[in-house]
């Protein structure tokens, strides 16, 4: 049987052998490799589909609840900005520098040891740990091609790097594309019917649109206008206004009721790139909310997106490691992050009835 202090050592371990892998999103089969080897060492059966690798504690109890503990292993392309090499571990005043190594090796090397943790003994739930790919993506060969395989979940935490506060909250993303329609003419005439003039009317209505529910945790729907495109030169009134709209939900709305409400209320095409990126949030009432209260954990409503927006059951975002960090050179996180993670994990889940 493992304890925690050697639990944690390994996972240190694991996280440098992670770190020395270049696991680009679409690129994880070497990390994915080191995965599935380390988890048959636990004495775990591996599942794997593309990159994706996974495992349950044992054998799937009907009767219980069944908790999935999720983080990645992709990571960004390392920046031009770098002054070390993000490939090689480099262990500097108990800071551990490398590609990853926050956003999110650390969770993810902290989840594991609390999986193998927690399934050294019985517990009033199922355990599945899944290590997932193409997060930083949103890729399509990520979590959504691993649920179906999976039995139902009823609860999930996702490991990113939230200094161990909890996200009870997470906003979803649509990205439009939009056009208008008008009809061209020569300017000098003022004739045609001017596209950019009918844009501006529903770029306005985009700036000015309060939706009906605001969330306490991540405040209104935002929506920004981020790109525009118009006519081909100068004396020619533009028949066609192109902008693209960035939509961050709250969790009180889906993506596709979002986007029916802003169609009820523009002139413009309105094609949304995905629909799938879906805002979270969990209850008031949930027992993890005071499950983290009893912890003294700090809760909060999160901006940025995880693999949470893939899943369709309750699920909280907390791991070790600063999200400033994240998609940073020189990136890194502190072995003492990892160490209260993986207490703050256990002393969370261990023994905890989820209903």
């Amino acid at each position: 049987m493992s304890d925690i202090n050697q639990l944690t050592e390994q996972a240190f371990e694991l996280l440098k052998k992670l770190i020395s892998i270049q696991s680009y999103s679409g690129e994880e089969d070497k990390t994915a490799d080191v995965l599935s080897g380390v988890l048959k060492e636990y004495g775990f059966e591996p599942q794997r589909k593309v990159n994706n690798v996974w495992a349950f504690s044992g054998k799937i109890d009907p009767q219980k609840p069944t908790i999935l503990l999720n983080s990645h292993h992709d990571t960004v392309k390392a920046t031009s900005k770098w002054t070390k090499d993000p490939f090689t571990p480099t262990l500097k005043d108990a800071k551990l520098y490398g590609l990853g190594s926050n956003d999110a090796g650390g969770p993810l090397v902290s989840l594991l040891a609390t999986f193998v943790f927690l399934s050294q003994k019985e517990q009033p739930y199922n355990l599945v740990f899944l290590a997932s790919a193409e997060e930083e993506t949103s890729g399509r060969n990520g979590v959504p091609i691993v649920l179906p395989e999976l039995p139902n979940i009823d609860f999930a935490i996702v490991g990113e790097p939230t200094s161990m506060n909890l996200a009870i909250a997470e906003r979803g993303l649509i990205v439009l594309d939009c056009v208008s329609h008008g009809q061209s003419g020569h300017a000098a005439r003022n004739e045609g019917e001017n596209a950019l003039y009918k844009a501006m009317d529903d770029i306005n209505w985009f700036r000015s649109y309060q939706f009906e529910k605001t969330s306490d945790v991540l405040g209104p729907v935002n929506m920004t206008i981020t790109m525009i495109e118009a006519g081909s030169q100068h004396n020619v009134v533009p028949d066609e206004c192109r902008f693209v709209v960035d939509v961050r939900p709250n969790e009180f709305y889906s993506n596709d009721e979002v986007v029916r409400l802003i169609r009820e209320h523009v002139e413009c095409e309105v094609n949304p790139r995905s629909a799938n990126l879906n805002a979270s949030g969990i209850s008031a009432d949930h027992p993890i909310i005071k499950r983290a209260e009893l912890s003294g954990i700090n809760m909060y409503g999160s901006m940025t997106m995880s693999d949470q927006v893939h899943m369709p059951f309750d699920s909280v975002k907390i791991g070790p490691g600063d999200t400033r960090r994240s998609h940073t050179a020189d990136e890194y996180i502190e072995l003492d992050e990892i160490r209260n993670g993986i207490k703050t994990y256990i002393t969370l889940l261990d023994q905890w009835e989820v209903k």
